[in-house]
């Protein structure tokens, strides 16, 4: 197993295939082990590179999660590339992953080639999707099939882990509001928003609208909201979801 160093923690990685190197960003709740089916439809084109943020999967804990989650998670994807020395990389957020993704293109524009950020929530947190998440959680770890995924993706400590994923959403709801620091406006490399209209997670006609105001900002941003699928609608239309990446990649 591969780790690196990050302020005093150790975050978990792993390295398949070979060519231009392609990050895949796990969302909230999860961790790599998500992209298993997936990784092998992009490791034959691309160095594809998986990690843990920290708190989850294979990496460290932490005492207490940083309410500007998805923010600092992005300092973490930037310290991986430096470790590894990668100039330009391609990257793939899922959910959670996916702000992590839009925060790295935002702030480090000189280190992206394109990014693709797959069902996420917004601009900004919602009060309402914020309580949805956090009542959800709470019901699904009564759910033998849910308990049994969260400890494959994390371990014994699976329920420690996302009580403190939750504690980190509400808080940043509550403190923080905004999931970037920069406008899209200041976007410079293209940009693939995805999304499922059959979202789960997610009120009707939600990436309709959230795709068209970011897609009005920026001249970058391109968007396909698949048909069907449920939440991550990339785990759920696989073929033509790594289609369209290598597209945008190539």
């Amino acid at each position: 197993m591969s780790y690196f160093n990050y302020e005093g923690n150790k975050i978990f990685y792993q390295e398949i295939g070979e060519g231009k190197p392609l990050i895949l960003l796990h969302g909230n709740t999860a961790s790599s082990k998500m992209f298993t089916p997936i990784i092998p439809l992009f490791s034959d084109n691309y160095h594809v590179i998986t990690m843990d943020f920290l708190g989850c999967g294979q990496s460290d804990r932490l005492s207490e999660w940083p309410a500007d989650l998805w923010y600092e998670w992005s300092k973490q994807v930037v310290a991986l590339c430096d470790y590894k020395g990668f100039e330009k990389i391609g990257l793939i957020g899922c959910s959670g992953g996916a702000l992590v993704a839009i925060n790295v293109a935002l702030e480090y524009p000189e280190r992206i080639d394109a990014v693709v950020a797959d069902s996420f929530e917004g601009i900004k947190a919602s009060s309402s999707i914020t309580e949805q998440i956090r009542i959800g959680r709470n019901y699904a770890k009564q759910n033998e099939e849910f308990c049994s995924m969260l400890k494959v993706m994390h371990g014994d400590d699976w329920e420690k882990v996302v009580d403190a994923d939750t504690e980190a959403v509400v808080n940043h709801a509550k403190t923080v509001g905004d999931f970037f620091h920069r406008p899209f406006s200041e976007l410079q490399c293209k940009i693939l928003l995805t999304g499922s209209a059959e979202d789960e997670m997610f009120p009707k006609d939600h990436y309709e609208k959230l795709f068209h105001n970011i897609c009005l900002q920026t001249s970058f941003a391109e968007s396909h909201i698949f048909e069907h699928g449920r939440h991550p609608a990339m785990m759920n239309n696989m073929e033509e979801f790594v289609s369209m990446c290598k597209e945008l990649f190539d």
